[in-house]
């Protein structure tokens, strides 16, 4: 190889042209391999990539950067396999870097022949983590739309059909008040009361839609979440019974929240009691409160803000993947026929809402529910 009088004189020479061009590629790594699949060029691409310098890795066997299973299981012979007989293969996959830590790559592996005889691989492979990362980020986020659109919709039909509803109620209630004024013994009076006892039923069912619905009006104040449910403590106790055992875990200093206090005490009850009755045989709830930055799944665009959190937890029979994304709308329960009306966490689902903040759930099944009401802080 001649000296260079001039560094121009590289694009007079075809090797070292191509030479430097691989050499100034840093994010791809590039480099070829035997017929074995054995390293024996290597680019600082390949460093900055997967973290080996070329005495690293020249001489060894490229199946070094696949998982263990995937070595074990043949990935990276099948693979050269394809390339030498289909002329290119391409794959995504997951490989591991020198410090252990694993990244998705883009591999393109191609078989280089010379005067018909398979020499050796080219492989090329780009690192695409963060683009696999950045497109699980916004489907969640799309998700998380499409469920506050359906939520909203829901809604919507939702506070229509509870305005009817209690306005027949309201008919109903009415007329069997005049006539138990006329009717004060008697088989028929009992009959008016039991009229009126499920007129009475049918009213707060009604309620319940229309706090789903937001259309239910609120008295929201000034609270502190922690000394809300300290009050509130000797209620929750009695409603769990003497086979689950309430835990409260309330941070103190906790900056206000602009809720509506009896709204919030039912909210409260309902989770406890849903995680009661998730809980047959016994188990623990725990009630905590704290701040946190968290995200409102429903905002446009979806920044992290302060919150003050009110978390549900039970290690309780936990609620079917399939049926997570329902559980806040009015109607549908995961219990049996007679043990429930379904409106309870929707309920909270419109008060929490209402208030301006959002609910969030996670649960296994066979390893409990968590249930986080986000409120945001209150100015004064």
């Amino acid at each position: 190889m001649t000296e260079l009088q001039h560094p121009k004189d590289v694009f007079n020479d075809e090797s070292r042209q191509f030479a430097l061009l691989v050499n100034s590629v840093t994010d791809y790594a590039i480099y070829m391999l035997d017929t074995d699949g054995v390293i024996r060029t290597w680019n600082p691409g390949g460093q900055r990539i997967k973290g080996y310098t070329a005495e690293d890795v020249i001489g060894t066997n490229f199946s070094r950067f696949y998982l263990p299973d995937d070595a074990a299981a043949g990935v990276p012979e099948r693979n050269l396999r394809t390339a030498a007989t289909e002329g290119r293969c391409i794959e995504d996959g997951w490989r591991v870097r020198q410090d252990g830590s694993r990244f998705l790559a883009s591999v393109v592996i191609d078989p280089i022949w010379v005067d018909g005889v398979l020499v050796g691989y080219a492989k090329v492979t780009r690192d695409i983590t963060e683009r696999h990362d950045a497109q699980e980020r916004l489907q969640q986020v799309q998700h998380s739309l499409l469920q506050a659109q359906k939520m909203e919709a829901i809604g919507k039909l939702t506070l229509g059909l509870a305005h009817d509803f209690n306005n027949l109620l309201t008919i109903i209630v009415n007329c069997l008040d005049l006539i138990s004024v006329r009717v004060k013994d008697g088989p028929a009076a009992k009959l008016i009361e039991t009229a009126l006892r499920a007129a009475e039923r049918g009213a707060l069912l009604s309620r319940q839609l229309l706090t789903f619905g937001r259309g239910q009006k609120l008295s929201p104040e000034r609270l502190d979440l922690t000394a809300s449910l300290r009050q509130s403590q000797e209620i929750l106790e009695r409603s769990v019974g003497e086979a689950v055992k309430l835990v409260f875990d309330l941070h103190e200093d906790l900056p206000c929240v602009f809720v509506d206090k009896a709204q919030l005490e039912a909210a409260v009850l309902n989770l406890v009691c849903n995680s009661r009755d998730a809980m047959p045989n016994g188990g623990t709830i725990t009630i905590s409160t704290g701040a946190r930055e968290a995200r409102d799944p429903a905002s446009a665009n979806g920044a992290l803000e302060q919150h003050v959190c009110l978390t549900v937890e039970d290690d309780g029979e936990g609620i079917p993947i399939a049926h997570q994304a329902r559980v806040f709308e009015p109607f549908f329960t995961t219990k049996p026929v007679g043990r429930g009306s379904g409106l309870g966490l929707s309920q909270v689902f419109g008060f929490t809402t209402q208030s301006g903040g959002f609910p969030q759930l996670s649960s296994a099944p066979g390893e409990g529910t968590r249930i986080v009401l986000c409120f945001p802080i209150h100015e004064p």
